[in-house]
């Protein structure tokens, strides 16, 4: 299936897109984590587990478990800190 995939802040720099379209087999936030992630290079580097990144599905934060829809829009994200 396909999904729109955007990137933000500094995941969105070291991938050098701000979004791609992907066709995906991955059922879940996190089967897609896992999938981006297996292609290596800056999606390894950004989205690896034990990094701290924040999922929203369709504009709504998301935790990994959530189902992933097809023509969904998923966007990963460092946590937000304030000042």
């Amino acid at each position: 299936m396909m999904v729109t995939v955007k990137y933000f802040a500094g995941i969105r720099e070291a991938m050098g897109v701000g979004s791609e379209l992907r066709n995906t087999a991955a059922a879940t936030l996190g089967q897609l984590r896992d999938e981006l992630v297996a292609l290596g290079g800056a999606h390894a580097e950004s989205l690896a587990r034990g990094k701290a990144v924040r999922l929203a599905l369709n504009q709504v934060m998301s935790d990994e478990s959530a189902a992933l829809p097809e023509g969904a829009e998923v966007a990963f994200f460092p946590p937000v800190t304030g000042g």
